[in-house]
């Protein structure tokens, strides 16, 4: 059986396909996310089944999530992206305790009990600061993409200390500390300490290892290091950190249609 999951996301929409007998991912497909998103969430889905050489007709069944998973017409039903992060790492990395995920509009942190089921979890959706949107207006303010600013803060000897979480004000501080002459790798280094601060005040003392960090802000290396230093353990990231919420949702779909047949 062959199902899909569909993670429409505040800044991306993610497809995944999943082979449920062999237990693998047969395709994916990733696109920023824009105003028309049923009419793109159709091209990522199109072009994972091309990847796949599969046909609509060959999917048993699809379950959407993340910040716009109502909106995903062509899903049977829709899943929390809590439950479908859990679901998608626990696949990936059976025995994880604690799940970091930095997605573009808010953070969370979930704790895991046995089998990927969740015990509880904290979520920031309420401000920008500490997201992946905060490190986009970082980047475009010192003039370099996001793969760059996740590799400048290796650079960094002092990192610069970012006050305001708030990401007009953060903002306003980026541009003094610049025209201080603060190097472009400390403030880089200093904006990833912070959101590690933020992250930690949200998981409190929930944080169990081992520890998974998951959204597309964990393919930046200099953002590991940051919670590392900030929690004192080791953080692992799982393949495809970005489509774990997808691959969630595919393996759920699965056992939703197996236990309504």
């Amino acid at each position: 059986m062959i199902c899909a999951g569909i993670d429409a996301g505040s800044r991306s929409i993610k497809v995944v396909l999943f082979d449920t007998e062999r237990t693998q991912i047969l395709a994916s497909s990733i696109a920023d996310q824009g105003v028309e998103q049923q009419r793109l969430t159709l091209e990522v889905f199109g072009r994972a089944l091309a990847a796949a050489q599969l046909e609509r007709a060959q999917i048993s069944a699809i379950v959407a999530t993340g910040y716009g998973r109502n909106a995903v017409k062509i899903a049977d039903t829709t899943i929390t992206e809590i439950t479908c992060h859990a679901r998608g790492v626990s696949h990936l990395a059976p025995g994880v305790r604690t799940i970091l995920e930095i997605g573009g509009q808010d953070s969370k942190v979930i704790i895991l009990e046995d089998r990927g089921r969740v015990r509880d979890f904290a979520m920031n959706d309420r401000c920008a600061a500490g997201t992946g949107r905060f490190l986009e207006v970082v980047a475009a303010r010192l003039g370099v993409d996001l793969a760059t600013l996740g590799e400048l803060s290796h650079q960094s000897r002092a990192p610069a200390i970012i006050s305001s979480m708030c990401v007009v004000f953060a903002e306003t501080e980026i541009i003094g500390l610049l025209a201080e002459g603060a190097s472009t790798p400390d403030i880089a280094a200093g904006v990833q300490k912070a959101i590690a601060a933020r992250l930690l005040a949200l998981a409190g003392r929930s944080v169990a290892a081992p520890v998974y960090f998951t959204g597309g802000v964990a393919l930046q290396s200099g953002m590991v290091h940051a919670l590392e230093d900030a929690l004192s353990c080791a953080i692992q990231v799982p393949p495809m950190p970005q489509l774990t919420g997808a691959l969630g949702a595919a393996i759920l779909a699965g056992r939703l249609q197996r236990a309504g047949g």
